[in-house]
């Protein structure tokens, strides 16, 4: 508390202040000296003249020992004392927001690895056979041969080949894939051989198949989840003696993506 001793002049302290005749209360005097102390702080703050204290306050050199010399420093000095508690103050809540501010930035780097990784692993297809307007039919065959989808509707990644009609593998993890074949054998009582094989890595795994002399057309649909390892192969075989059928409207379609990684 700072002590405030009143000398007679012959003018009141009234007077000194304030013209009218309300006498300012000693409270009131009081307020606005630790005002004007607390302003002067500041002002030193700004001008970089503020004295600098260890963290432990006034006296305290920081290793324990106090000072002899200031350790009644806050009760000499209020204003030096408040500007030290001032520092200290500034001091916690700069280290608190730069520790704030590394966590967020770590999390942030762990953010964008995993987005990286999303959008690394996006691997989609679909494909058909052809888009042409009038009907025609690949095969049959005395060989198998691998069918050479035309008419894409998405290959996202771009692992999918069109020269070969072969998808690579981009990465491991579990892929679901569709096929569905369908033919026209022209006329009843021709034989209708709607079939097809699918290959990973050269070997059948599953093969849609319709092979009759009842139907004059006829589709099939196989959908299986599958392991697949990055680099494997895959691709749709028409067996000796088959033969597909298809125009714009795409009756045979060959669709693979990604579920989840396992890499």
């Amino acid at each position: 508390m700072v002590n405030i001793q009143y000398i007679y002049t012959g003018v009141t302290l009234h007077q000194l202040i304030t013209p009218t005749e309300t006498y300012l209360k000693p409270a009131s005097v009081t307020c606005i000296i630790m005002r004007a102390i607390v302003l002067l702080c500041l002002l030193k703050a700004a001008l970089g003249q503020v004295n600098n204290f260890a963290w432990g306050g006034p006296g305290n050199t920081g290793t324990g020992a106090v000072d002899s010399n200031t350790e009644n420093v806050c009760i000499t000095d209020q204003a030096s004392c408040g500007c030290c508690l001032m520092q200290q103050q500034i001091h916690r809540m700069k280290e608190f927001f730069n520790m704030s501010l590394s966590a967020l930035e770590t999390e942030l780097t762990k953010t964008k690895t995993v987005l990286n990784n999303v959008r690394a692993s996006r691997s989609a297809f679909s494909v058909a056979l052809t888009n042409q307007n009038k009907l025609s039919c690949f095969g049959p065959f005395r060989d198998d041969k691998l069918i050479p989808y035309q008419h894409v509707f998405i290959n996202l990644g771009g692992n999918f080949d069109l020269n070969t009609g072969i998808f690579t593998v981009p990465r491991s993890g579990v892929y679901s894939l569709a096929l569905t074949v369908y033919s026209d054998a022209g006329s009843p009582g021709n034989t209708l051989a709607a079939c097809a094989g699918l290959l990973i890595n050269g070997m059948v795994v599953a093969g849609p198949r319709e092979k009759n002399m009842q139907d004059q057309e006829d589709s099939a649909t196989i959908v299986l989840a599958v392991h697949l390892t990055a680099e494997d192969k895959v691709a749709v075989n028409l067996p000796i003696g088959c033969f597909l059928c298809d125009d714009s409207s795409h009756y045979n379609t060959f669709t693979g993506f990604l579920l989840y990684a396992t890499d």
